[in-house]
């Protein structure tokens, strides 16, 4: 079924087959008609099937369609996201599907300068894509009404309340109109987001996209089981198949990001991390190097899981499994997109067990081993450290092996056990 047949006027229609999009994928064409129809959605799809397109598009075509020439063009749209690198995201694909209408967008976001931001709002724009925080910053300036949102979009709200943003939600929902069309989009569906949404909508249809199977079937999974003092040499193992072209790596800190990308420097892969420390210049520099593979490896945290969408991107490695099992789904939903195929390699040391087991337990499926790899896990048992240790850390004493030279051991009898 081409876009065609879903009624899209002729300026997005040729937006689309300038991008080289022709047919709708399943979360498109069941959403489109129903937000082209004036009705409130909830939707719910797997992460990386177009729900992006799939409310950008009608957006598009209702604002086209009953345009105004107002000297100073009022907020008609907003679309309210958790993260900077998610709402660029939106913001270029509201460039890209809607470059031959005449509305105009912009993008806001903490972490940089809002001089720029107030400047293009103050000329007037029609559709405003926003974070929470700066959205709220702005307002409470005075920089930006919501009085005349004809459309509201909620996108990845499970990640909303997940990073703690509902109270801010909340604060936007009350400066809303009463009257309006609402959108809402998540990738999974938890009870507490189901009562959110039924804060927000008014008799909405529900659109899901194969309910029950939250990983994209197209992507290839595996397991590597590995003590994690070993990880790092199982990452360069792994990097040494020069087949992998670019990989994304996610860690659960941002300590423990920096940390990788000083790994990988050390053994001379390009890579550059990605987290909430980074300014928002040197994280869109890094995304950039990455997309464009000056940057073979992008080592990113969660909160850019599902901002980073690079075409054809093949593999994602999880360095550490997340705690939060939701999180895997968007991790590694990050390759396999719009049908291209991928690849998700995991590392799980001994404490992660009880992550992957939740893991499993989501997706409803086991996760194939990977048995012959030169790091296997040998400490199945570790010992946990006593709480408030950080407290009480111990000096070292010259007899003490320093941990470098301990993990090189360590290396060696994985590699060697007959050593010992």
């Amino acid at each position: 079924m081409p876009f065609k047949s879903l009624q899209i006027i002729e300026p997005i229609l040729q937006s689309l087959q300038e991008e080289g999009y022709s047919t709708p994928t399943p979360i498109q064409a069941q959403a489109i008609p129903i937000v082209l129809d004036g009705t409130d959605l909830l939707g719910c799809a797997q992460t990386g099937t177009g729900k992006t397109a799939a409310f950008a598009i009608p957006i598009l075509q209702l604002l086209a369609t009953t345009q105004t020439f107002d000297r100073r063009k009022k907020i008609r749209s907003l679309i309210l996201t958790p993260t900077r690198e998610l709402a660029i995201q939106i913001g270029e694909s509201f460039k890209n599907y809607g470059r031959h209408t005449k509305l105009s967008y912009t993008v806001i976001f903490g972490g940089v300068n809002q001089f720029s931001q107030v400047q293009v709002l103050q000329r007037g724009v029609d559709i405003l894509v926003a974070t929470p925080g700066r959205l709220l910053d702005l307002m409470n300036q005075g920089f930006i009404s919501l009085r005349d949102i004809e459309i509201f979009v909620l996108d990845e709200a499970d990640c909303m309340l997940d990073m703690g943003f509902i109270h801010d939600v909340k604060k936007v929902l009350a400066a809303l109109p009463h009257k309006r069309q609402s959108l809402f989009f998540s990738a999974t569906m938890p009870p507490e987001i189901v009562k959110l949404a039924d804060t927000i909508l008014k008799n909405p249809k529900k659109v899901e996209i194969a309910p029950g199977q939250p990983t994209v079937d197209i992507i290839e999974q595996f397991i590597y089981f590995v003590d994690k003092g070993n990880k790092s040499s199982l990452l360069m193992d792994v990097l040494s198949d020069q087949s992998i072209k670019s990989a994304l790596v996610f860690t659960r800190t941002k300590h423990g990001a920096d940390k990788v990308v000083k790994d990988l420097l050390r053994h001379n892969i390009k890579a550059e991390a990605i987290h909430g420390n980074k300014a928002q210049n040197a994280r869109q520099r890094a995304l950039s190097n990455f997309k464009d593979q000056t940057t073979r490896v992008l080592v990113a945290t969660d909160i850019a899981a599902r901002g980073i969408d690079v075409d054809q991107m093949e593999f994602v490695l999880n360095y550490e499994l997340p705690n939060i099992p939701e999180t895997y789904v968007h991790r590694i939903g990050r390759t396999g997109r719009a049908g291209a195929k991928g690849t998700a390699f995991s590392f799980c040391d001994a404490e992660e067990k009880a992550y992957l087991r939740d893991i499993e337990k989501l997706i409803r499926k086991k996760i194939p081993v990977v048995e012959n790899h030169p790091y296997p896990l040998i400490d199945h048992n570790p010992v946990k450290a006593p709480k408030h240790q950080h407290q009480q850390r111990p000096q070292r004493t010259d007899s003490r092996p320093k941990p470098e030279n301990a993990i090189k051991d360590r290396h060696r009898l994985v590699r060697n056990p007959r050593s010992n």
